[in-house]
């Protein structure tokens, strides 16, 4: 717990602003919710006809898996927020259209009976005996999702969408437990005071025949969640207006790539007059990749070796030149991406085992696994399991069929390999958590993985609109060598350093910029 501190003191402006952003999405989201779910519910007691479908809509979404319906967001309205509101909305939805529609159900008919005798009209009767009948219940379903949907805004760091949901998984991806803490510690507690607060609204929602003072203090209540809320949303739109970008930088899902974001943007910002708008930790390759070409970032670092086979379903080859030519003409003339040259360090993949296991088995190179496959797990990426050059390609190359395979999430193969329940891991050659945990990599002594230097990808629209970026490009060629990067790696997996310090650091050393 004591990094925990350490790391909440030091990094305390960068966590409440996360927080902030949490917040705000989770208004926006229950407010939207609030708007079209109460409507629904009213329409599917009038409409019993439309209930089947409108539940059964409602509860498809619901059963969708979160990380799946923001996949199909992206190609129809990019990354960041608006995505992430979409899909948290919908989320949202379910528990507030169930609710109204049983609290409306729930009311006796003598009472709707009695009020019509009295002359009101439909329209009257739901305004003035329904609703306020149904209030209570209709809270319920609003105060459920709202808590819901605290949880739910988390998995808008997948797409850009900011929130302490980034701190969860930038600390999972690099095992940094108080940086994991720092993100989900303030989310429990926001859960927390969101149950609470809609607990006291729902009570004064039941006091309906209170007396002048408990009207009141009702209303007084009322007013200060309302300027608590109007603050929030103010401040945040205040934010978004002071805090206008040119481009958007954007990033994959580990440690180097966050790096290489902060270097490609400092130098942007130093070389030109352009504000550029960073996302980290977007996703894995193809997510990335779809949102250069659908305009949602202008720009990115990838892999030769992931472009030419992965993203062009290429069979894997060692001729760089080969995969550098093909790449650059596929991505101009299919995606109108221009692919920028080496910057200077090959990141490919390899198979790393800890220092107990390589004497054990005497494992020096990738062929030695043969002899021992039956007894040997491995643990990978999810990524690495579906490309070509990962684990089905490595497999039939070297003739393996080890004892287990196991899917991971990034760093997580790391804490399996730690924990004795994998042998083997898949790896970049410039991890920072190969050094951090003292692993020894596997020669690929049969060439099987194909060149992966980084390459800049930046779309075509962005740099006819401004050309100084070709200047940026230029001196990002041959700048990071491999120790350079492993180097920067470690420091934010092992010494737990801001990768934007880290980056900013690494170009002031090398004269690319100035101190600030």
């Amino acid at each position: 717990m004591q990094d925990f501190f350490q790391y909440f003191i030091t990094d305390f402006s960068n966590i409440m602003g996360f927080a902030g952003e949490h917040v705000m999405l989770t208004i926006i989201t229950v407010g939207i919710a609030l708007l079209i779910g109460v409507p629904l519910g009213i329409s599917v007691y009038y409409y019993k006809k439309s209930s089947k479908i409108v539940l059964g809509v409602a509860n498809i979404i619901q059963a969708i898996p979160s990380l799946a319906l923001l996949g199909f967001m992206i190609p129809l309205l990019g990354i960041g927020k608006l995505p992430s509101i979409v899909v948290i909305t919908l989320y949202s939805l379910l528990p507030i259209i169930k609710n109204t529609y049983i609290g409306i159900s729930g009311i006796r008919p003598e009472t709707i009976e009695a009020a019509v005798g009295m002359g009101l009209t439909k329209r009257q009767v739901l305004t003035k005996i329904q609703l306020p009948i149904a209030l209570p219940i209709i809270m319920g379903g609003i105060r459920i999702a709202a808590v819901t949907a605290v949880g739910t805004v988390t998995i808008a760091a997948f797409i850009g969408g900011g929130g302490l949901g980034y701190l969860i998984f930038s600390g999972i991806r690099t095992v940094n437990n108080a940086q994991i803490l720092a993100g989900a510690i303030p989310a429990c507690i926001l859960a927390l005071i969101v149950d609470w607060l809609f607990g006291k609204i729902e009570d004064y929602l039941g006091k309906r025949h209170g007396t002048k003072k408990d009207n009141k203090s009702k209303k007084r209540f009322f007013i200060i969640v309302g300027v608590v809320i109007a603050s929030v949303l103010g401040i945040t739109g205040y934010n978004a207006l002071n805090n206008k970008t040119d481009i958007t930088i954007a990033s994959k899902d580990f440690t180097e790539q966050i790096v290489l974001t902060h270097i490609f943007s400092d130098l942007i910002e130093d070389q030109t007059d352009l504000k550029v708008d960073r996302k980290p930790s977007l996703g894995g390759s193809s997510l990335v990749y779809d949102a250069a070409k659908a305009g949602s970032i202008d720009g990115y670092v990838d892999y030769l070796g992931t472009i030419y086979v992965s993203i062009l379903k290429q069979a894997p080859t060692s001729d760089v030149s080969k995969v550098y030519n093909y790449s650059k003409k596929q991505l101009a003339d299919k995606d109108n991406l221009f692919l920028g040259k080496d910057i200077g360090f090959n990141n490919t993949y390899t198979l790393s085992v800890t220092p107990e296991t390589a004497k054990k088995y005497n494992l020096i190179t990738m062929s030695d696994l043969k002899k021992h496959e039956k007894d040997l797990n491995i643990a990978a990426t999810i990524e690495f399991f579906n490309r070509p050059d990962g684990l089905k390609g490595l497999n039939r190359h070297y003739g393996l069929s080890f004892n287990k395979q196991i899917a991971v999430d990034g760093s997580q193969r790391y804490t399996a390999l730690q924990s004795g329940e994998a042998d083997v891991i898949d790896a970049f050659l410039t991890d920072g958590l190969i050094k951090k945990f003292n692993l020894v990599t596997l020669e690929d002594d049969k060439k099987f993985f194909p060149p992966y230097q980084a390459v800049p990808v930046v779309r075509q629209e962005t740099l006819d609109k401004y050309p100084e970026l070709k200047g940026v490009l230029k001196s990002m060629e041959n700048l990071i060598s491999e120790e350079d990067m492993q180097k920067m790696n470690y420091l934010v997996d092992e010494k737990y350093e801001d990768p934007a310090k880290v980056a900013h650091d690494f170009l002031v050393k090398k004269g690319m910029i100035k101190e600030q």
